[in-house]
């Protein structure tokens, strides 16, 4: 158990939108089919580059309090290679000097840098940590692929974190995480590495753009997930009846409904896939930071939080609001 606490966060949704209906002849498929296959309605378009939306997030998070002495960058979709995405966000907020660096494990980022601030607080390096997830990846999707392109959309989030009191309860008390490498050609981004490096006459122009097999990630998925849920139940003596608020990455219509089917009353699934998409890293932060903004999160809930990565992986992490 990590005796640290969300204590605050932050919503940033550029204001461009996108609808199905517009995306329609973009990938060749019907507003019907895009939505019937996806459950994406409509999503945001960024106009701006992710450092500046990361920063716009953060200061939601960050109110009146004081800077952080932490900054975790939780995105997917990076400004350059180098240096490291959490610098130009850094300067975006007038920073100086403070520690920063991402955190990357694709879709599951936040959750992932969340522990990992959540230990440096416990440790007692750190007091006070800024985790943010901005994504842009709109700009990254293949046409050709209307399935995989129909999802995504750009947005930030952002949480702070800091050490409860000991007069509370909050805490993050379980995490679980496990990766299937068998899945690991199922969701790519093949570019801009060592393996497909510019000017190699291997590479391709569409090496630069997402490329997702969403049925083989499904399949894959559904039982893995199950696997997962039911090793942090039988750790933590709880059962799906316990859970107040499931706050999940936003991979698509279909991959949230497998949470009901996997037992969890649907009004407990925080689900904004139809208005927002798959926002990649930000997904996860993003339905937090709504459920927080809408009054629905209420310190003493229990909150189960997680999802699927690229990998493949999955992680949960069990947190007492």
């Amino acid at each position: 158990m990590l005796n640290c606490k969300i204590v605050s966060t932050g919503l940033y949704m550029p204001p461009k939108v996108q609808t199905a209906a517009e995306l329609s002849p973009l990938i060749g498929r019907s507003e019907k089919w895009i939505i019937s296959r996806t459950g994406v309605i409509e999503r945001r378009i960024a106009e701006e580059p992710m450092e500046v939306l990361a920063a716009k997030a953060a200061r939601e998070a960050m109110g009146e309090g004081p800077p952080p002495d932490l900054i975790l960058n939780a995105s997917t979709t990076p400004l350059q290679l180098i240096p490291d995405s959490s610098v130009f966000i850094q300067k975006e907020l007038g920073l100086v000097g403070t520690p920063a660096w991402s955190t990357h494990a694709t879709c599951l980022s936040f959750i992932q840098a969340t522990i990992t601030g959540a230990s440096m607080i416990q440790s007692g390096l750190v007091n006070r940590v800024l985790v943010v997830s901005s994504e842009t990846g709109s700009g990254f999707r293949n046409m050709k692929q209307p399935e995989s392109a129909a999802l995504f959309g750009d947005g930030a989030a952002a949480a702070i974190l800091e050490a409860t009191p000991e007069s509370e309860q909050s805490a993050i008390l379980d995490w679980h995480m496990s990766t299937w490498p068998e899945g690991a050609d199922f969701t790519e981004f093949r570019g801009a590495g060592t393996r497909r490096p510019p000017g190699d006459p291997d590479t391709k122009p569409e090496d630069n753009l997402f490329n997702m097999s969403g049925p083989r990630v499904f399949r894959l998925a559904v039982n893995r997930v199950k696997e997962a849920l039911k090793i942090i139940f039988t750790k933590n003596n709880i059962s799906k009846d316990d859970i107040d608020w499931l706050v999940l990455h936003q991979a698509s219509g279909p991959a949230i409904e497998a949470f009901v089917y996997h037992g969890f009353a649907r009004e407990k699934v925080i689900n904004n896939i139809a208005k927002y998409g798959n926002c990649i890293a930000a997904s996860m932060p993003i339905a937090l930071a709504t459920a927080n903004a809408e009054g629905k999160l209420k310190r003493g809930d229990l909150i189960l939080m997680g999802g699927t990565g690229a990998g493949l992986s999955v992680s949960f992490a069990l947190i007492r609001w």
